[in-house]
């Protein structure tokens, strides 16, 4: 069975993975027949209240909140290798540019998370398939930017596409329900919220997103 690595970085939109496209990508690695290895990385982040979407002062720790949408089935990010894995993929949720990095402060001169880099740059370096939704794919941009230009899309927010740019990325303009494949980097990107309107809108590009990643393998 293949294994699909699913990195989360807490539970909830605004400091965490966006709870719906971390479920759709379980669904949609399940109905292709393959088995998600959730992981997080084992750090403490700023918690936001969302009902008030704001801050509330407290912290919490990103592999403990992203046990909540696995089902306490989770890895530390620190233990897993890409030996393990068939192909990689970040759902989105501000937690992707805040925790994995910090994009969301710094733009293009975003710093990741370390383990998070490691682990990138090691699927990559061993041609291993590559997801990321939402705003996801601006970590694939700082990582991989410089290395091997990936084509990335976040939909069409000119601001974002304009700092991915910065980064050595490229950066195609993209509908809800698509995708954007990078063939050579075997990368496969898809904007989810940040377009969708509906919920099923979400959903459709997160599965076609899934289903091209595991082509690729």
């Amino acid at each position: 069975m293949k294994k699909i690595g699913v990195v989360l970085s807490g539970c909830g939109v605004r400091d965490g993975s966006e709870i719906h496209e971390a479920v759709f990508t379980l669904l949609a690695i399940d109905r292709q027949g393959a088995e998600a290895v959730c992981m997080a990385p084992n750090s403490d982040f700023p918690v936001t209240d969302h009902l008030a979407m704001q801050e509330s002062g407290e912290k919490r720790n990103a592999l403990v909140e992203s046990a909540r949408i696995a089902r306490g089935n989770i890895r530390d990010i620190a233990a897993v290798k890409a030996g393990e894995l068939d192909a990689i993929i970040f759902p989105g949720g501000f937690g992707a540019a805040k925790n994995l990095c910090d994009f969301a402060m710094k733009g293009a001169a975003a710093a990741v998370h370390p383990q998070v880099s490691r682990l990138l740059k090691e699927m990559a370096a061993a041609g291993k398939p590559i997801g990321a939704i939402c705003i996801a794919p601006v970590l694939i941009a700082a990582v991989l930017g410089k290395e091997s230009a990936p084509t990335v899309t976040i939909g069409n927010d000119a601001g974002t596409a304009s700092e991915i740019e910065k980064t050595g990325a490229k950066h195609q303009d993209c509908p809800v329900t698509e995708f954007v494949v990078d063939a050579k980097n075997k990368l496969v990107t898809t904007p989810a919220y940040m377009l969708a309107n509906r919920i099923s809108e979400a959903y459709e590009g997160i599965d076609k997103c899934v289903r091209e990643v595991i082509k690729l393998i």
